[in-house]
């Protein structure tokens, strides 16, 4: 195969969906079974509060309840949002926000990775659910285990009925709705796993330097759809921004013959510590933070040309979504006590 242009590419795992059902028989002695989206949407069990938008950019938020709010363990990092999943911008009629969070132990060590299913059916007081990211691998016995999923989950993308979560130098991993198991508490303290079903490892050619995938997001343009990925670059570091193309059949990446995802372009021209990404109409939007006591930023125009917004964003923000009829952008925010997510009128930001 001829050398590609930019040195970087994803690799496509085997689709583990046809083991699932061995999974579910293991657990179903505990009362297990393949519920998918619509059961975590009849049992939501936390409520979250409509908050007045703390930055000049945002017309609406909400907060987590007081125990995700204030939690050390769990720090919220991506969000999607149904109008990403579909171009009716609802899912079976509702409005629904998804947000991942990463898991620390006292020492910082990542041990695991969530996903909040959040219906915006009441906006002065969002229900929501934790859905535990899990990793299905088989034993040397021949047998399955259940492993939470150690990623940072830097940025998510729900497309169709996958959810795309970011690896950071691995890549991205690729879970399938449908497949959301009732585990009735016993799975690590969760009512409700969801599994990898496939990975997309990141690939480097020799001579060009490894992609990281920070965060990632979904752009609309011309009926096509398109992820974007860029690098959370400090010191240094680069802060690349890369785009690969859906497959229109399979809402999966475009692979070529040998299997691989290639970008269809990779930008130099990000700016530092880029913690989120949306591309409306041409137009770059790259959300920034400034740590745990200042306000963020906005970057507006393209790679390489971007116009600052300072302060115009939350304390602690990180990953982006863009909602295309409400013409909004979408973030949230990671510091205890500060967290909320947000929706921002887009015009506002330039």
């Amino acid at each position: 195969m001829a050398p590609q242009p930019y040195g970087v590419h994803l690799r496509p795992t085997e689709d583990r969906g046809p083991e699932l059902p061995s999974v579910v028989e293991a657990l179903a002695a505990h009362g297990a079974g393949r519920v998918g989206l619509d059961g975590v949407l009849t049992d939501l069990d936390r409520r979250a509060t409509a908050v007045r938008a703390p930055a000049s950019g945002a017309h609406w938020g909400f907060r987590w309840d007081h125990e995700d709010s204030h939690s050390a363990r769990w720090w919220p990092q991506g969000v999607t949002t149904s109008a990403d999943h579909a171009p009716s911008e609802t899912y079976d009629g509702r409005r629904l926000v998804l947000t991942s969070w990463y898991s620390k132990d006292h020492r910082g060590g990542n041990i695991g990775s969530r996903v909040s299913v959040v219906d915006l059916t009441d906006r002065g007081a969002p229900r929501y659910r934790h859905v535990l990211l899990v990793d299905v691998v088989r034993s040397e016995d021949g047998g399955m285990q259940v492993r939470p999923l150690r990623v940072h989950a830097g940025g998510i993308v729900w497309h169709g009925a996958h959810l795309h979560v970011a690896r950071t130098a691995r890549g991205i991993a690729v879970a399938h709705l449908d497949d959301v198991l009732h585990v009735g508490d016993l799975a690590f303290g969760y009512r409700y796993l969801l599994p990898v079903r496939l990975t997309y490892d990141a690939v480097t050619d020799e001579g060009h330097e490894r992609l990281r995938y920070s965060f990632l997001s979904l752009a609309r343009d011309d009926g096509g759809t398109r992820l974007l990925a860029g690098e959370y670059g400090r010191r240094g570091a680069s802060t690349r921004l890369a785009e690969y193309a859906f497959d229109p059949a399979t809402l999966l990446l475009e692979t070529d013959a040998a299997g691989l995802a290639h970008p269809r372009s990779v930008h130099p021209g990000g700016v530092e510590g880029m913690q989120g990404v949306a591309v409306v109409d041409g137009r770059w939007y790259l959300a920034t933070s400034a740590g745990r006591f200042l306000r963020g930023s906005m970057h507006v125009g393209e790679p390489g040309a971007l116009r600052r917004r300072p302060r115009v964003l939350p304390v602690g923000v990180e990953d982006l979504s863009h909602w295309p009829s409400r013409d909004e952008l979408w973030t949230l925010t990671e510091y205890p006590g500060r967290r909320c997510v947000l929706a921002m009128d887009r015009a506002r930001l330039g």
